[in-house]
């Protein structure tokens, strides 16, 4: 495993490293090819899970997304957590820019295999017109994909910020759900909800069309969860580099 990590922290820095590279990192052992494959059933599942629960003359392509896309959005972040960590392991100073911009590539790619697995559904299924059941598609394909990529920077920054990596998994999941659950529970505190965590905006992206209130609360919470969150991680991570205190590889099997 220590072999595996000081392979990855090589290829984060060959050439200053390249979008490319992350992208093939992202997939380069077994337990990331695992995560891969725990993502993309995320998405069957919930596509099955609503086939169970409605009946197909109910369907619409922004009913299948909701849930399709949300259960895809809970493991994508992972691998922005451990591409991160591929690069608080670079054995020099590398560049963030490629890691981040292959990181939203492997969140991109997996909106549209949401978008496709709604997509199928819908065109196999019998659904009632009256419903018009593919309003909007574009749209809400469109909206997914800035879903992964929004969850998928988050996990980028805070695995910048926190090791080991299972901390920051749990905390791509612990820390947007607790902050909406306590601003919810506080009424005067409830409208902010929607412009400091993420899930007010998935819906609103997956619901159908967006009006400019709804863009700016998106933006809103991609500059706090995506830009801020990356932007402290760069900075802290450079300060380290600049100091001389990058992390050392660790001898556990806790980073994959």
């Amino acid at each position: 495993m220590q072999q595996k990590l000081l392979d990855a922290g090589e290829t984060a820095t060959r050439s200053g490293g390249t979008t490319l590279d992350a992208i093939r990192r992202s997939v380069g052992t077994l337990p990331r090819k695992w995560l891969v494959a725990i993502t993309l059933l995320a998405g069957l599942s919930a596509a099955l899970a609503v086939a169970v629960a409605a009946p197909s003359p109910d369907w619409t392509f922004a009913a299948l997304s909701g849930p399709v896309q949300s259960a895809m959005s809970v493991a994508v972040p992972f691998f922005g957590v451990l591409l991160a960590g591929d690069l608080r392991r670079a054995p020099r100073p590398v560049r963030a820019a490629p890691t981040l911009l292959g990181a939203l590539s492997v969140a991109a790619v997996a909106g549209v295999f949401g978008a496709l697995i709604c997509a199928v559904m819908l065109a196999v299924s019998e659904p009632d017109a009256a419903h018009t059941p593919w309003s909007h598609v574009g749209t809400i394909a469109a909206g997914g994909v800035l879903v992964q990529m929004t969850a998928q920077l988050a996990g980028t920054g805070l695995g910048l910020l926190l090791r080991p990596p299972v901390v920051a998994f749990l905390a791509t999941i612990v820390l947007p759900m607790g902050l909406w659950a306590v601003l919810g529970a506080v009424d005067v505190l409830r409208p902010a909800q929607g412009w400091l965590t993420p899930h007010p905006s998935v819906q609103n992206l997956l619901s159908g069309p967006m009006t400019p209130f709804m863009w700016g609360q998106w933006l809103t919470v991609l500059l706090i969860w995506g830009a801020g969150v990356n932007a402290v991680g760069v900075m802290l991570m450079k300060r380290r580099n600049l100091t001389g205190n990058s992390p050392q590889i660790p001898s556990n099997n806790s980073e994959s």
